[in-house]
Order: structure tokens, then C-alpha cells, then sequence
């Protein structure tokens, strides 16, 4: 894809994701526009061995936007950061098509280890507000992260991942249209837990008093 093939998909996708821009000039000034800008050249000359150049391209845009995105990293179609600040991409991250990240998220790795150390995203995912996966696993494909979640291992298709550390909270392996990805109606696995346990809390209760009732009954009918 070419360069004005670039920035004419780039505003698309901004302007499609984003109901705050108005006009495709204001594309222009979002830092998410600016940042994959940025990563496509850095990516290229990755890829032809001018690492040094690639990473000087890299870093002027993170100055730019707060979004440090390895020129390593290989990242698909349809990708999209909204508020971008903070968010990082580490070198062997790989991301799938139409995967939306929210500011705050991290897609690094555990250690100094080398190889593949940065998870891959499938497609179709979003990763919400501070999120951090952590990690050479993958994230299925029609999937969301919740808000301020650690991922550390790896998340099946078409699950709801919330919590520290993450877990799956929810399956239904459908695709999730963009128009859907809301990231504040998640579930809250804490506040589930604590109504199941004031349902078994009531059950218990009314099994006792029920018990009780026939200990009563079973003394009376001794009595007479």
C-alpha cells in the first residue's frame, strides 16, 4: 500500500472509530493518525536492516504523540488508538485487523528474554483504558480486555477478560462490530462473587430455618 493509500485508509478508520472528529482535516492533528504515520516508514526501513534510522523515526513520533510503537511490531489492517497517550507496542507484538486500544495499554514482554517475548492479537479485539498484556501468548480473535486488566496467559476467542490478573469472565464466540465495543459495560467479577455468595448465604439461612422448624415439630409430636 502506498502512502496516499496510507493516509487515505488512516483517516477512514480515525474518522469511522471517533465520533469526535467532524471533518477529515481534523484527522490530521490526532495522534493516532500521526503515530501509524510514523510507524509505516519506521517499519520499512525495520525490515531492510536500517534499525537505527527505524528507531529514530520511531522516537519522533512517540515526542509527537506519547504512543511508542516498535518499528518491529507488525500490526494489520483497520488498527486504531483513541486517546493514545501512554500506550506501548513492544518489537515482537503482533496485531491482527480492526483491533482497537485504548490510552494507557501495554503489549510487552516479562523479561530480557529474546524471540518472540510480546503477545499477538487477533483480530476483531479491543483493549480497553490501561490494560496491560504481558507476554508471548495470544489474545483470540472478537475479543475484549477490560479496563486496568493484566493479561498474563492466554485468552480463547471470543471472551470478555477482566480483573488482576485477567480472567475470562465471559464467552460467546461472536464477532464484536465496532459499533458495540463499548468498554464500560463489562462484568464485574467481584461484584458477581459477592452476589452469589449473598444467594447462598440466604439458602443456607432458610435451610436452617426450615431445620429448625422440623426440630420444633419432631419435639412437640415427642412431647404429646
Amino acid at each position: 500500500m502506498g502512502l496516499i493509500s496510507n493516509i487515505t485508509e488512516e483517516i477512514r478508520i480515525v474518522r469511522e472509530r471517533d465520533p469526535a472528529i467532524h471533518s477529515a482535516m481534523e484527522v490530521f492533528l490526532y495522534p493516532s493518525f500521526k503515530v501509524m504515520l510514523h510507524y509505516r516508514i519506521a517499519h520499512k526501513l525495520y525490515l531492510k536492516g536500517h534499525f537505527f534510522w527505524a528507531r529514530w523515526v520511531s522516537q519522533r513520533g512517540v515526542r509527537r504523540t506519547g504512543i511508542e510503537i516498535h518499528p518491529g511490531a507488525r500490526i494489520g489492517k483497520g488498527f486504531f488508538i483513541d486517546h493514545g497517550n501512554g500506550v506501548i507496542i513492544g518489537e515482537t507484538t503482533v496485531i491482527g485487523d480492526n483491533v482497537t486500544l485504548y490510552q494507557g495499554v501495554t503489549l510487552g514482554g516479562t523479561g530480557k528474554e529474546h524471540g518472540k517475548r510480546h503477545p499477538t492479537i487477533g483480530s476483531n479485539v479491543m483493549i480497553s483504558a490501561g490494560a496491560k498484556v504481558l507476554g508471548s501468548f495470544t489474545i483470540g480473535d472478537n475479543s475484549k480486555i477490560g479496563a486496568g486488566s493484566v493479561v498474563l496467559s492466554e485468552v480463547p476467542p471470543g471472551s470478555t477478560v477482566v480483573g488482576v490478573p485477567g480472567r475470562v469472565v465471559k464467552r460467546n464466540n461472536m464477532a464484536l462490530p465496532q459499533e458495540t465495543m463499548n468498554h464500560t459495560d463489562l462484568p464485574d467479577p467481584v461484584k458477581e462473587d459477592i452476589a452469589n455468595l449473598q444467594r447462598a448465604n440466604s439458602e443456607m439461612i432458610n435451610r436452617i430455618l426450615e431445620l429448625e422448624s422440623q426440630v420444633r415439630l419432631l419435639q412437640g409430636e415427642g412431647k404429646g
